[in-house]
């Protein structure tokens, strides 16, 4: 039986690479969409910070202290920046550049002492206050966030008031700076948080149906494995059971070690990834050679009518070809327990692009509605085999005999 995993394995074959497992593809959308904020991080980036590098391109003259902090920064944000475009170590630059911008703007009034600051000039600092917050949203868990969307903005009015010694000039321009920073950070980490919530979904929505299907298959494989085993056990092991222990005539013994014998084989080879043989297309006339031969291993001396058989093409896959063999085999056994042979028959001729088997005796008949549940030799043998190969099977039975007919009509076209 194919496994819940197998299943998985063989659906995510089939599309981009998704990775093997449940988990990784589980995961198939929200990579993406992270690789999609990384992009729109770099872009912001480039456009905002290289704005507030150009305005402070003048700073060197401030002082040394001033100018190794500006570097820093810049810095880092540009390996943040490269990072995010090239989405190799965007969490790991992303939290360096989101940690050292607080720390920068702690160490500002002390770099700059000595050089009086312009209320009406917003400093280089402020260009880099959104930039540490999408730092943070790429590197930091969502509560860390938002702390950061609102811990630099305050940290930026507080220092920015030290330095202006709290004078009321600087009040009215702080406040318009801190109030931009704060909606600009929160509306930046909660696109973030709804984009990335909606990937998850979409990836949790994924997974169930995946795993729905992996369900679905494993049922079906279950149902499959149960019929074939139903009728294995019926073909070969029950039904050896129950002619030896109906045998009377030296016939009917050789048809019980004839049947036990096959039932031993097939036991054998059923653990064998294809104990049935290849599934390459086989010419009609092989079913009826193979009817033939299951006969010949009862004890039963038949030679197959074939009519309109065309030896030389093959249209008959080998897994219809052998499922039409085994199920005539079942009905020839039949034939043999319940009508002793009498008037076997059995004509194997082309049905459209198919085959059609029919197999017939002049024995009493026998009533098929009357056939308890539980006896699997029609049911599972017969009906149930030609169903999974997408054949049919009818049998009409009277007095005057019975008739198995076994039909296969083709593959279908699309």
């Amino acid at each position: 039986m194919t496994s819940p995993q197998g299943v998985i394995d063989a659906a995510w074959g089939t599309l981009p690479p998704a990775g093997r497992t449940v988990e990784t593809a589980g995961r198939y959308t929200s990579t993406r969409m992270e690789r999609i904020i990384q992009i729109t991080v770099a872009v912001g980036c480039l456009a905002i910070g290289g704005q507030g590098f150009v305005l402070s391109w003048n700073i060197y003259d401030i002082g040394v202290p001033h100018a190794v902090l500006h570097a820093v920064l810049f810095l880092s944000l540009a390996v943040m920046t490269a990072c995010c475009l090239l989405g190799r170590g965007a969490r790991l630059a992303s939290g360096v550049f989101a940690v050292l911008y607080p720390l920068g703007l702690l160490a500002w009034p002390a770099v700059t002492a000595g050089t009086a600051p312009d209320p009406g000039v917003q400093p280089w600092t402020f260009y880099l206050i959104s930039l540490a917050v999408v730092g943070a949203m790429v590197a930091f868990p969502l509560p860390w966030q938002y702390v950061w969307a609102i811990g630099t903005a305050v940290l930026y009015a507080v220092v920015r008031l030290v330095r202006g010694g709290f004078a009321p000039e600087f009040w009215i321009g702080v406040g318009y700076d801190i109030s931009v920073a704060l909606i600009l950070g929160l509306v930046f980490v909660t696109v973030g948080w709804v984009l990335r919530g909606v990937a998850a979904g979409v990836d949790a929505a994924r997974v169930q149906a995946v795993l729905s299907y992996a369900a679905a298959a494993s049922a079906d494989a279950g149902e499959q494995e149960r019929i074939a085993v139903a009728a294995l056990m019926h073909d070969s092991v029950l039904a050896a059971l129950i002619a030896a222990e109906r045998a009377h005539s030296d016939r009917e013994r050789q048809l019980a070690v004839s049947m036990a014998r096959e039932a031993l084989t097939r036991l054998a080879n059923a653990e064998s990834d294809d104990p049935e043989g290849s599934d390459e297309p086989v010419p009609r006339s092989w079913i009826a050679a193979g009817i033939e031969r299951s006969a010949d291993e009862l004890g039963v001396s038949l030679e197959a009518e074939r009519a309109d058989l065309d030896d030389a093409t093959a249209v008959v896959p080998g897994r219809v070809a052998r499922a039409v063999v085994l199920a005539a085999t079942q009905a020839i056994a039949n034939a043999v327990q319940h009508a002793e042979g009498a008037g076997l028959r059995v004509v194997v001729s082309r049905h459209g692009s198919g085959v059609r088997v029919e197999v017939s005796d002049t024995g009493p008949g026998v009533d098929v509605a009357a056939i308890p549940a539980d006896r699997l030799g029609i049911r599972a043998s017969i009906f149930a085999r030609m169903a999974a190969v997408g054949g049919e099977a009818s049998i009409e039975s009277g007095a005057r005999g019975t008739v198995v007919a076994l039909t296969w009509a083709g593959e279908k076209r699309a």
